[in-house]
């Protein structure tokens, strides 16, 4: 029996405005992917992202659009050149990542993870705001492990010092969201040595990054924006240390694998990232984070419902996902 995909378009509410330095958002809005085949069906999530020219709508489109080629059994592989990277890839291949293991009986754990999967600690995000309230919802989470914290203004410095002084004990990352500039970036660079911050991710704007290859790292540097697929890695080495691995950004969890272990070969370090989604946009995501430095899969901790069964959180553990989730 031939595979029958659909697509739809769902909105989760976040439980507060989330902020980055491009806006605000209240809302999670989704699309979720489907492929049934035998009376069994397998999910995909993604999450359009306005920065790179992804709209809800123009991603279901595009989605719907590829019904046929998946009615005709186009596999994984075939995915990978048939679409460009992006989110409505993202969907379709995780969807058939999920429909094989459910086919099959091999979770997909057991294809894609080099080890038995494990809880994975993930950061816990502090949004964009100003340097008292950023300080007390640190304060709130100092018992984290690792927090990710919003920047990207021209001038960060009181916010920086707040978060750290609030959470003296966690492992602190930056994300200034390709916030900073040439003129302010070497000053929040060594003020974030001051202040032992692990790590500072996307400083400056992609394509405007090139001032990198030419300035001390006091902090190791993660490319965000600057990074989506395995054929972006080579030309970043003189400018990153680490890369940020987001599956709505390869198109998928095939590609991903491929990427994390390509930047392994060359020398960087990996976080695994997402955009504010679900559990079920996280499951998968969770297997790529198995063996990564840094993992930042907190999406459905902001939101004020989410998909169940969902993925288990436990301080600031993740669990790998269950079959009823995903794969």
């Amino acid at each position: 029996m031939p595979r029958q995909l659909i697509a739809r378009i769902d909105s989760f509410p976040l439980a507060r405005a989330f902020t980055i330095s491009r806006g605000a958002k209240t809302a999670a809005d989704v699309v979720t992917c489907t492929i049934t085949q035998n009376g069994v069906s397998g999910h995909g999530e993604c999450v359009p992202y306005k920065r790179y020219g992804e709209t809800v709508e123009g991603v279901l489109k595009d989605i719907e659009a590829f019904a046929g080629a998946i009615s005709a059994g186009t596999s994984r592989d075939e995915l990978q050149s048939a679409m460009p990277a992006g989110a409505a890839r993202n969907a379709i291949d995780c969807a058939l990542w999920d429909i094989e293991a459910k086919l099959s009986g091999v979770r997909a754990a057991m294809m894609a993870c080099k080890m038995l999967p494990r809880p994975v600690p993930t950061a816990v995000t502090i949004s964009l705001g100003d340097a008292a309230d950023m300080a007390d919802e640190a304060r709130a989470h100092a018992s984290q492990k690792l927090l990710k914290v919003k920047v990207g203004t021209s001038d960060d410095r009181a916010r920086m010092h707040a978060v750290a002084s609030a959470a003296p004990h966690a492992e602190i990352i930056l994300d200034a969201n390709e916030g900073w500039d040439e003129n302010n970036i070497r000053e929040h660079l060594l003020l974030a040595a001051e202040l032992h911050i692990s790590l500072i991710e996307q400083p400056l704007p992609a394509g405007k990054d090139d001032i990198l290859a030419h300035i001390p790292h006091p902090v190791p540097i993660c490319a965000d924006e600057s990074v989506h697929t395995l054929a972006d890695l080579a030309k970043l080495s003189d400018r990153y240390d680490a890369i940020n691995i987001k599956l709505d950004k390869t198109g998928g969890l095939t590609e991903a694998l491929r990427m994390r272990d390509r930047a392994r070969e060359l020398g960087f370090g990996v976080m695994v990232g997402c955009m504010v989604g679900t559990s079920l946009a996280m499951a998968p995501a969770v297997l790529l984070a198995q063996d990564a430095d840094w993992v930042d899969l907190d999406g459905p901790l902001l939101l004020a419902r989410d998909r169940s069964p969902g993925l288990k959180y436990s301080g600031s553990l993740v669990s790998p996902p269950a079959p009823e989730l995903w794969g």
